[in-house]
């Protein structure tokens, strides 16, 4: 996988965007002692159920395939605002 440039900066922006957005469908709070792993795979699992993302094949569901994915997300979404 080709690396994407502000990568860490945009997993970041990623979770907290992602944690007002499953909190505002009612799909429940990521807390703070949660590990980075569970609030990575919630987010993205809320984002695939509501078919805002692509989900990964059944054989490539990986922590660092979900945060790629969600990394791609935030990015695509930053992009249209500035437009």
């Amino acid at each position: 996988m080709k690396k994407i440039e502000n990568e860490s900066e945009l997993l970041k922006k990623a979770l907290e965007v992602g944690a007002k957005y499953t909190r505002a469908r009612g799909y429940g709070e990521i807390e703070s002692h949660d590990s980075m792993k569970l609030k990575v795979e919630f987010i993205y699992r809320a984002l695939v159920e509501d078919k805002l993302i692509q989900p990964l094949a059944k054989d490539q569901i990986s922590d660092l395939g979900m945060r790629r994915k969600l990394v791609l997300w935030i990015s695509r979404n930053l992009l249209n605002q500035k437009k």
